[in-house]
């Protein structure tokens, strides 16, 4: 087959717009996935919708119209954001905690495997049965820069990746890349060495943010340039935990594919039991490092 044949096969297989057939297109509609020509782009938070979606949005739709999905599935919320306001929210006030309590609560709460707290005169952990703080850790922080740091982040990637995925589904990645971040904290790090911080959850957004913006075909070098530089300053300064990150992105491109590209007619159950199947992991291991210290 020479060029010019595969060339005219290429542009035979795009799908035409549902609007106007005649009209190759290789852009979809970010909630119907309908195919849809430059014409009947209406641009959004993210991606591209067509005027039909735009319509029901805006209460418009005839009664019968099916209600507007994300490209994940997920419901089309009035306000796209509220969750990762919520969480930024909980964040803050915890923080707020911390700050006027002292750190015997930090210590209480944060991720530590094993370790003798002089405070209250005994060995306290997670090897000790003290699960909750795979957790709780996710919400708790060291200082004023740490926190600002991930709450702008979590702001920044949070908000347009929820309303690509809905709220249910955000809060499901949100909560698995950070229990796995912990996870992986609790294998490898030292018993006694304690960690805190929403960095685990932050990198599974980055994570599964890398994965729509494939999925959706955008330039992928912003949000690729940005990780890396997230890398760098993971493993070049002091008193990060690594494996969080580590474990908390790797935890993100998987649910996040799972998310975006999970046929139709299985999308639930592919995407929860993704979901489901990282958690199992996350047990194995968290059972695994139990053993090994106790």
């Amino acid at each position: 087959m020479n060029q010019a044949q595969g060339s005219r096969q290429d542009a035979q297989s795009l799908p035409g717009c549902y609007r106007h057939p005649d009209r190759e297109t290789g852009i979809r509609c970010t909630r119907c996935e309908r195919p849809i020509c430059p014409e009947c782009m209406i641009s959004a938070s993210v991606g591209f919708q067509c005027p039909d979606c735009v319509r029901e949005a805006n209460g418009s739709a005839p009664a019968a119209a099916s209600r507007p999905r994300t490209i994940a599935g997920g419901t089309v919320a009035a306000d796209p954001r509220l969750m990762t306001k919520l969480l930024v929210g909980v964040n803050l006030a915890l923080f707020l905690v911390q700050r006027s309590t002292g750190d015997r609560f930090t210590e209480r709460f944060e991720l530590i495997g094993q370790a003798y707290v002089p405070l209250l005169g005994s060995v306290e952990g997670i090897a000790q049965g003290q699960w909750y703080r795979l957790l709780t850790a996710m919400f708790l922080h060291g200082s004023y820069i740490h926190i600002l740091f991930n709450m702008l982040s979590l702001w920044w990637i949070g908000g347009p990746l929820e309303a690509a995925l809905g709220r249910v589904r955000y809060l499901a990645l949100y909560f698995v890349s950070g229990l796995a971040g912990s996870a992986l904290t609790y294998l490898l790090a030292e018993p006694n060495t304690p960690s805190l911080g929403a960095s685990g959850a932050i990198f599974g957004l980055f994570g599964a943010t890398a994965v729509l913006m494939r999925r959706l075909n955008y330039d992928m070098r912003p949000v690729i340039a940005l990780l890396v530089i997230n890398l760098i300053f993971t493993f070049s300064w002091a008193n990060i935990a690594w494996q969080a990150h580590i474990g908390g992105l790797v935890a993100g491109v998987v649910v996040g594919y799972a998310m975006v590209h999970a046929p139709r007619e299985r999308r639930t159950l592919v995407q929860y039991g993704t979901c489901a199947l990282v958690l199992v992991v996350i047990v194995g291991i968290t059972l695994l490092r139990t053993v090994q210290l106790t």
